[in-house]
């Protein structure tokens, strides 16, 4: 199906002039956002993927812990979705969308970057998020190789190595006890956390956990020959180490969300859409998935919300269309905005 029959298609909707109609838009071309347009594409619904292209898995070489893919890397995962949803007659667009609008009808006319528009009776933002790396020398070159955040995607591959966790908040104890499971010299270097931060539980779970506690604020990420080797403290000291874990600041791409009118909810990461079970924010027709809908959606986890939110919105289009097709009472106002 091309483009301009998906647009063709939407006619009896309320598409503004010069907009191209589908069913669904979904906003973001990660495995969240491929895995609800592949559920959307099986069910026969009019769907358009935009996708720009920024990955938060870019810099990482292999996706773990995903079933059946484990190892595989995330450049190839994302370009057999692509191909997977093309098969049911998807259109993906690379682009951005820089701006949405809900129209008197309750439905959405998205502005992309190259000035086109695109108009969908039901949105999904599956946008995600952008990672904030700690301004030291070295240590974004060597993010998603030897610089690592999360032990469940890169533990097993550098298990019983030589680990450093660089504290950004007195939460980093959390992360460093989480690595130990992975191997036994593990250091915690403090940086700007000052030693008093540190309650006298969590010293005695880094002492239990064999964790070595490092004061003293991280200036630099040495490597040579291609790997990470040490830490430097701001005194000169360098540490070596094969690995360092670090826990970036998480930031959600929620601005096509604050337009709409979602509600928030603040977190220790971020402000994220409150939404149902399913991924229904709290503006009707508008859907959140992946890591725009929480800090914690792995690759596996964020398919699972993707897929989710694909069959919802295939029945909320149903029954919206059987009701208005029966004339049952109420059927016109199903999807339009609540009165103030």
């Amino acid at each position: 199906m091309t483009e301009t029959e998906n647009a063709a298609g939407a006619q009896g909707h309320g598409v503004a002039a010069g907009a191209e109609g589908h069913e669904v838009v979904v906003v973001g071309g990660g495995a969240a956002g491929l895995s609800a347009a592949l559920v959307l594409g099986r069910a026969r619904r009019r769907t358009l993927v935009v996708d720009a292209g920024e990955p938060r898995n870019a810099p990482a070489a292999h996706m773990q812990g995903f079933l059946t893919r484990d190892g595989m890397s995330p450049a190839e995962f994302l370009a057999v979705g692509r191909e997977e949803i093309a098969r049911y007659g998807v259109a993906l667009v690379r682009d951005r969308a820089v701006d949405a609008v809900r129209d008197a009808d309750g439905e959405f006319d998205v502005t992309l970057a190259s000035g086109r528009t695109v108009h969908a009776r039901h949105l999904v933002l599956a946008t995600g998020l952008r990672d904030e790396l700690p301004g030291i020398a070295g240590l974004a070159e060597r993010f998603g190789q030897d610089v690592l955040h999360c032990p469940y995607c890169h533990g097993w591959e550098v298990r019983d190595r030589a680990f450093g966790v660089l504290a950004t908040t007195p939460l980093s104890v959390h992360q460093a006890l989480m690595v130990s499971q992975w191997s036994k010299d593990v250091v915690l270097f403090l940086h700007q956390v000052g030693e008093d931060e540190l309650s006298d539980t969590d010293l005695r779970r880094l002492a239990a956990a064999g964790v070595k506690v490092v004061p003293g604020e991280v200036t630099e990420v040495v490597s040579g020959s291609g790997r990470l080797t040490g830490v430097r403290l701001a005194d000169g000291a360098t540490h070596p180490r094969d690995v360092l874990f670090v826990a970036p600041r998480a930031v959600p791409r929620n601005d096509l969300l604050l337009r709409l009118g979602a509600e928030l909810r603040e977190t220790p990461f971020g402000a994220y859409p409150v939404i149902d079970e399913r991924g229904l924010t709290t503006v009707p027709g508008l859907w959140a998935a992946g890591n725009a809908s929480g800090f914690a959606e792995q690759v596996i986890n964020a398919a699972s919300r993707g897929y989710r939110a694909g069959t919802a919105i295939n029945g909320e289009l149903l029954f919206a269309d059987l009701d208005a097709a029966i004339g049952a009472p109420g059927a016109a106002e199903a999807e339009r905005p609540a009165k103030a």
